[in-house]
């Protein structure tokens, strides 16, 4: 999703202000100052870092999404310092500031479907349509 560049602080503030919006999120920074981690029940959705100066985003992705969002933004690159097949890193350019909180919304939702249906603090099955929102499709950014 083209949009106006954000800088890599423009970047990393859309995504932790999306982070801290959502149920039983957290910030925390479990690796020193250097990296800002979101967490959920204290599994990471998502990193704030730096690399080679820049300010990225580290979010967790469906590996066929992650692939596929790879190859149509430049500014998405395999996950830094994470599995690379599970996770992407956002970088600045181009990308819009709604579609990088869809991406850590969906990193959440990821998460949350992993834990125990008792401690889940959303259903991820029904939480975007209660919210008025729509995911990510695989390239194009928010579904119509």
């Amino acid at each position: 999703m083209r949009g106006v560049a954000m800088d890599g602080t423009a970047l990393q503030q859309v995504a932790r202000a999306q982070a801290e919006e959502l149920p039983a999120a957290k910030m925390t920074l479990p690796f020193g100052p250097d990296y800002d981690v979101a967490k959920v029940l204290g599994k990471m959705f998502l990193l704030l870092t730096e690399v080679k100066g820049t300010p990225v985003a580290v979010v967790k992705a469906e590996p066929r999404d992650a692939e596929a969002l790879r190859g149509a933004h430049p500014e998405i690159t395999p996950g830094y310092h994470m599995n690379k097949r599970h996770w992407i890193t956002l970088s600045p350019g181009g990308l819009e500031a709604e579609f990088v909180r869809e991406l850590v919304t969906d990193s959440y939702l990821l998460v949350v479907e992993t834990l125990p249906r008792a401690r889940r603090p959303v259903d991820p099955q029904t939480f975007l349509a209660a919210e008025g929102g729509t995911g990510t499709s695989s390239t194009d950014g928010p579904a119509t």
